[in-house]
């Protein structure tokens, strides 16, 4: 699993609220992102949502992970930035 991109996937699915938004978003179908969420889920071995038919929201361990891959996501865009 590409962990940025699922970092990336992950942090589109909050900031947009749901799933298939972040999708959209994203240009990817919404169950791409649903596995790439399960697979990042896997991986670290926590849920990172609390999922209804009507409502997503974080975890702790999804709030935890928020907080960490903004300051991540945003690093590395300064890197980017700095060579550019």
């Amino acid at each position: 699993m590409d962990q940025l991109r699922a970092m990336r996937v992950f942090q589109a699915v909050v900031q947009s609220g749901s799933l298939s938004s972040a999708a959209r978003q994203l240009g990817l179908s919404a169950p791409a992102v649903t596995r790439q969420v399960q697979a990042l889920e896997e991986e670290l071995g926590a849920r990172l949502f609390h999922r209804t038919s009507r409502h997503l929201s974080l975890t702790e361990a999804g709030e935890l992970y928020h907080r960490q891959a903004e300051q991540i996501l945003a690093q590395i865009e300064e890197a980017r930035d700095a060579v550019a």
